[in-house]
């Protein structure tokens, strides 16, 4: 396994598909709201990157996958086609999951989004997830292993009595959509890859509400959602490790408080 340690002018590049990435985030929110299909929200997404960032859209044909963006619904896990068959309703949550490719790297990220008005329960799903990202972030620097990362957030998502996910995981990332290391999201001991200076990957965490199994959608062979039903969870980054921790390559307007440079 060969992990690539990028150079400051690919960081550079990444940091620009990370901030275009973001700004899909930003742009698509004021349109997740009752009544809009996800396929309306795909074909927005699709125009922005092409027209307005002249970018790529990652995930369109990567592997065969049909559209855009991934837009997870409620018990959907990770990696739900977008289609304009499924529309949203009050109370759904949503995960959209956006990966820009500008001049040939890759920036990934994804947020939850609450249609209309959620349930508690709901909302605190999604809040633990995002604290389960949050607090991994702020322990990567270099000489950290990645075990580290996993520990930190199996811990706060079974302190809160979510479990986690663990078919899916984080990815290098960097020309290529995904790269060496894997990021487990839970403790291994065996995941002792030791974190340096110029590393780019993604942390990914995906909760769930009820049990940590998942099934995949033989029919569409990407959709994969809880095993028991209950409602799952992501938010995801793409970061960089620098000599001081680590740089929030995705970061969005309204999380300053990462303080990168």
């Amino acid at each position: 396994m060969t992990i690539s340690i990028k150079t400051a002018d690919e960081i550079k590049h990444m940091r620009q598909a990370g901030k275009l990435a973001a700004e899909v985030l930003e742009m698509i929110e004021p349109y997740v709201k009752p009544g809009m299909s996800t396929g309306e929200l795909d074909q927005i997404c699709h125009n922005y990157i092409i027209n307005t960032q002249h970018a790529i859209p990652a995930p369109l044909n990567y592997r065969g996958f049909p559209r855009s963006i991934c837009t997870s619904v409620n018990q959907v896990v990770c990696h739900g086609i977008p289609s304009e068959k499924k529309i949203l309703k009050g109370g759904d949550i949503i995960n959209i999951d956006v990966t820009v490719i500008k001049d040939g790297y890759h920036g990934d990220t994804s947020k939850m989004f609450c249609v209309g008005e959620c349930k508690p329960h709901a909302l605190n799903l999604m809040r633990v997830t995002q604290e389960c990202l949050y607090r991994a972030i702020h322990i990567v620097q270099p000489g950290l292993t990645l075990n580290k990362i996993g520990h930190i957030i199996q811990q706060h998502a079974e302190a809160n009595h979510y479990s986690i996910v663990r078919d899916y995981c984080g990815h290098g990332i960097g020309k290529e959509f995904h790269e060496p290391p894997q990021v487990l999201h839970y403790y291994d001991p065996r995941a002792n890859t030791t974190l340096q200076t110029g590393m780019t990957f993604t942390i990914e965490p995906m909760l769930n509400a009820g049990g940590y199994k998942v099934k995949l959608n033989k029919g569409d062979g990407w959709t994969v959602t809880t095993r028991d039903g209950r409602l799952s969870a992501q938010w995801e980054h793409t970061l960089v490790v620098t000599d001081a921790g680590c740089e929030v390559l995705t970061q969005r307007s309204e999380e300053s408080f990462f303080n990168n440079p």
